[in-house]
C-alpha cells in the first residue's frame, strides 16, 4: 500500500524537513534490510535495538525518506530526499495503518481471549471468505506492529479484515483497538494467562474487554459467557455461548461433529475445546450475512497451522503432535484432555515443558496440570524445564514411566529409544522452552 508524502505527514502530524515532491507515493518500511527507493523507511525502537540505528545505512543503499522520532538529533543522519519528524515512530506507524484501513473499509472483526485466539482467528477467516475476500492477521501477529503489518497489506479489494488482538497487560487492546476499530469483536474465552502479569482472572478480563472500547454504535460482542465481560465490556450488544450451548454427535482423532442452535456442522480436527471456537466463528458468519452452507463449507476447510495441534507421521509411523506455539493452564488442560480421551489404541507419550507468566501461581498450574493426567493411562510422562517437575510429582501414577530430562539432547534420546510406529507423542509447553526444536530433531533423524 503507497502514500504520497502529502498524506503521510497529514497523517502523523510530521514536520517535513528538506524539499521534496509531496506528491510522490511511497511504501513504509520497518526493515532496513529490504529497504528499496520506493519506500519510506520507519525506524522502530525495541528491547534490543534501535531502528534509527540503521538510518545511515538505508540512505547508502538507495533510500529517498526517513522517519526520525523527537529523542533523535537529525544532524547524526545523512541527508536524503525528505526526512518526516514526529513524535514517535510507533504512533506514526499505527496512524498510517489505520489510514489505510479506512480507504478499503473492509468490515473489521477483532478477535481475543486466553488461549485459542489464533485458532478462532483462522476459523473466521476460513468461514468468511465463502463469502468474500478475507484479509488475516499472519501467523501471531497480534501486537502494534503486527496490526500495522496486517492492515499495510490490504490490498484493496478485501470486504472482511480478521485482527488477532494479543496482550500481557492492561492498556495494550485498548491501543490495538483504536487504530483497528473492529465492527465486531470477538472474546473467545478468559482464563489465566498472563495472570503473574495482570494479578487476577478480574484483572485479565477487563484487559481483554479493552477490544469494545472502539465498538461502533452497531458494534456487536461475541464471547463466550463470562460475569466479567458482562461488568467490563463497553457494548451491550452482546451474543454469548458456552459449553451448554451445544451437543456433541462424534469424535474421533480426526474429526468431531456436534449441534449448534439445531444445526449440525463438522470440524476436521479433534479436541472438543475446537467447538466453542467454532461457534465463534459460526457467530461472526451470521452477524456478517453468511448462510448455513457457506458456514459450515468454511468450517470444514480449517486444519491447524504449525504448532498449534498440527500432526506430524515420523517414517517409523509414530504419530508428533505439535502444540508447543504456546501454553497457559487453560491450553495445557484442554490439549491434555483432548489428547489423552482421544489416542486410546496408541503408546501414549506425553512431552511437557514449563508454562510461563504464572507469576505467585505457577506451582499450583503445574500440579493442577499432574493431576489430570493422574486421571488417564500415560505411557510416558517426558518434563523439561524448573517449573514440570511439579507435573511430574502430581503425575505419578503405578503404569506410567517419568522422565525428566536436562535438556533438548537428552530429550531426543530418550524419545528414538521408546517412540516406535503405535506412539502417539504430544508436545506442549510456553515458548520459551523450544520443544520444536526435538521435532525438528525426530523429524531429521
Amino acid at each position: 500500500m503507497k502514500f504520497s508524502v502529502a498524506e503521510i505527514a497529514e497523517v502523523t502530524g510530521a514536520e517535513v524537513v528538506h524539499s521534496a515532491d509531496m506528491d510522490e507515493y511511497f511504501s513504509i518500511c520497518t526493515d532496513s534490510r529490504i529497504i528499496t527507493p520506493e519506500d519510506i523507511y520507519l525506524p522502530l525502537r525495541g528491547e534490543r535495538f534501535d531502528g534509527h540505528s540503521f538510518i545511515n545505512n538505508v540512505v547508502e543503499s538507495g533510500c529517498r525518506g526517513y522517519f526520525v522520532d523527537k529523542n533523535h538529533v537529525l544532524s547524526d543522519y545523512k541527508k536524503t530526499d525528505f526526512v518526516l519528524r514526529v513524535d514517535d515512530t510507533l504512533s506514526a506507524y499505527l496512524k498510517i495503518a489505520s489510514f489505510g484501513k479506512d480507504r478499503v473499509k473492509p468490515l473489521t472483526v477483532g478477535v481475543t481471549g486466553s488461549s485459542g485466539k489464533t485458532t478462532v482467528k483462522e476459523m473466521v477467516s476460513c468461514v468468511l471468505s465463502k463469502k468474500a475476500k478475507t484479509h488475516k492477521s499472519l501467523l501471531n501477529h497480534n501486537n502494534e506492529i503486527g496490526l500495522c503489518q496486517t492492515l499495510l497489506s490490504l490490498e484493496g479489494d478485501e470486504k472482511f479484515l480478521v485482527v488477532e488482538m494479543g496482550m500481557r497487560g492492561l492498556g495494550e487492546i485498548d491501543l490495538l483497538a483504536k487504530y483497528a476499530r473492529p465492527d465486531i469483536a470477538v472474546i473467545n474465552n478468559i482464563g489465566t494467562a498472563h495472570i503473574g502479569r495482570l494479578g487476577s482472572v478480574e484483572n485479565i478480563a477487563k484487559a481483554k474487554c479493552e477490544i469494545t472500547n472502539y465498538l461502533s454504535k452497531d458494534g456487536l460482542l461475541i464471547a463466550c459467557e463470562n460475569d466479567f465481560i458482562k461488568k467490563y465490556s463497553k457494548t451491550e450488544n452482546i451474543v454469548f455461548y458456552n459449553s451448554k450451548s451445544y451437543d456433541i454427535l462424534s469424535m474421533d482423532e480426526d474429526s468431531i461433529e456436534f449441534v449448534y442452535k439445531d444445526r449440525n456442522y463438522k470440524l476436521n480436527v479433534s479436541g472438543e475445546y475446537n467447538v466453542l471456537n467454532a461457534i465463534a466463528a459460526i457467530e461472526v458468519g451470521v452477524a456478517c450475512g453468511l448462510g448455513y452452507e457457506e458456514i459450515v463449507c468454511g468450517l470444514r476447510e480449517y486444519t491447524p497451522i504449525e504448532k498449534r495441534g498440527s500432526r506430524i507421521e515420523l517414517k517409523n509411523g509414530a504419530m508428533l503432535i505439535n502444540d508447543c506455539y504456546n501454553a497457559n493452564p487453560d491450553s495445557m488442560k484442554a490439549s491434555l484432555s483432548t489428547f489423552l480421551s482421544t489416542y486410546n489404541n496408541r503408546k501414549k507419550v506425553l512431552v511437557l515443558g514449563d508454562m510461563g507468566e504464572l507469576g505467585e501461581h505457577e506451582e499450583f498450574y503445574h500440579r493442577e496440570a499432574g493431576r489430570l493426567i493422574r486421571n488417564y493411562d500415560v505411557d510416558y510422562l517426558v518434563v523439561i524445564g524448573e517449573l514440570s517437575k511439579f507435573i511430574s510429582e502430581e503425575a505419578g501414577v503405578k503404569n506410567t514411566k517419568c522422565f525428566s530430562a536436562g535438556d533438548i539432547d537428552n530429550v531426543v534420546s530418550f524419545l528414538k529409544n521408546i517412540v516406535d510406529k503405535d506412539s502417539v507423542v504430544l508436545f506442549k509447553a510456553s515458548r520459551v522452552m523450544k520443544l520444536e526444536e526435538i521435532i525438528k530433531k525426530l523429524v531429521e533423524e
